[in-house]
């Protein structure tokens, strides 16, 4: 085996910071395919992050306007940021990490999917009440401080379930069928 150093289009060296280690053709056949079974879960991985990056900019977006902005109850707002981000986590989810193009499933897809998402809701909210609860009874009034608090507990539900869902979504999910 030997590492190969692969070239960008541009032809700037690529691998100097992560090389990339491929089998070489006359390599044993189970070990081509362990690196390749590796490459596509870390495709899928870092794909599975990014969604959850960009999820969480629009649900924390949503949570800081409802609450802050608005002046919503922030388990409300939790609600509301939750189901407005779960839309696009789902669809990018689906077609980009997993690479799905058929037509979703209800009950084999998308319920369990909204289910997963309802179930880190349900954490966040818990989470998130009971902070803004805490918050009111320490009379700390800064907008600011509540609204970071706020979110730590908000993210914090969802931190604890995404492991768990991303093997659900590998391997039941979006399984290869």
């Amino acid at each position: 085996m030997e590492t190969l150093i692969k070239r960008s289009s541009d032809g700037l060296d690529t691998g100097a910071m992560t090389p990339t280690v491929e089998a070489r053709s006359d390599a044993p056949p189970f070990l081509r395919t362990l690196l390749q079974s590796r490459s596509v879960l870390v495709r899928k991985v870092s794909r599975c992050l990014s969604v959850s990056v960009l999820t969480t900019v629009i649900s924390v977006t949503t949570l800081v306007v409802a609450t802050a902005g608005l002046g919503m109850a922030a388990w409300v707002a939790n609600i509301t940021a939750t189901s407005i981000a779960t839309i696009p986590s789902y669809h990018l989810n689906r077609r980009w990490t997993w690479g799905r193009r058929d037509d979703s499933d209800l009950w084999r897809e998308l319920v369990p999917f909204w289910a997963l998402s309802f179930l880190g809701l349900l954490l966040s909210t818990i989470a998130v009440a009971l902070t803004d609860g805490w918050m009111h009874d320490l009379h700390i009034g800064s907008e600011v401080v509540r609204t970071g608090a706020i979110l730590a507990a908000h993210l914090s539900g969802f931190a604890i379930l995404w492991v768990a869902q991303f093997v659900l979504l590998d391997r039941v999910l979006f399984a290869d069928r």
